[in-house]
């Protein structure tokens, strides 16, 4: 296996980003907290990851502040993967995958889980990026400003 070579260092946010969840096994552990799975059993059910493969990624998950592990919520001895205010985060980045594989992976017919508001049961609208000033802007909108151009 090839080692990854990190590019925490590089001055670009979207490279440290993936140095700390770029790993696809991470964002599924981080989609099925946000769905509720807290115990490691859970994951590896859900999942169908090996144990050890699951160990090293929540503990790389825990390490990065991404999930702590705490007490159980229904009071038995077990211990459960939290999601920090640092994984909560991510939210919106789950649902951005989620709404371009939708656009770009499924044919129009084919069945797929979808997201819904939990109170109504209405669909969520699509996310778009807005300038500060509430103008919509597409990707020919805006550049990155390199760390040289200031």
């Amino acid at each position: 296996m090839v080692k990854r070579v990190s590019q925490w260092n590089t001055g670009c946010p979207v490279a440290r980003a993936l140095d700390v969840i770029g790993d696809w096994w991470s964002l599924l552990i981080i989609r099925d907290a946000f769905d509720g799975v807290r115990r490691f059993t859970e994951f590896q059910t859900s999942l169908g990851i090996a144990k050890g493969m699951l160990a090293t990624r929540l503990r790389d998950l825990t390490d990065r502040g991404i999930l702590e592990f705490a007490p159980a919520s229904d009071g038995s001895a077990y211990r459960e993967y939290v999601l920090t205010d640092k994984g909560r985060g991510l939210f919106l980045v789950i649902i951005a995958l989620r709404q371009w594989s939708e656009d770009h992976l499924y044919r129009p017919d084919e069945p797929r889980s979808s997201l819904v508001v939990a109170e109504t049961g209405v669909p969520v609208a699509r996310l778009e990026l807005h300038a500060q000033d509430g103008q919509s802007l597409g990707w020919d909108d805006t550049r990155v400003q390199k760390i040289k151009d200031r």
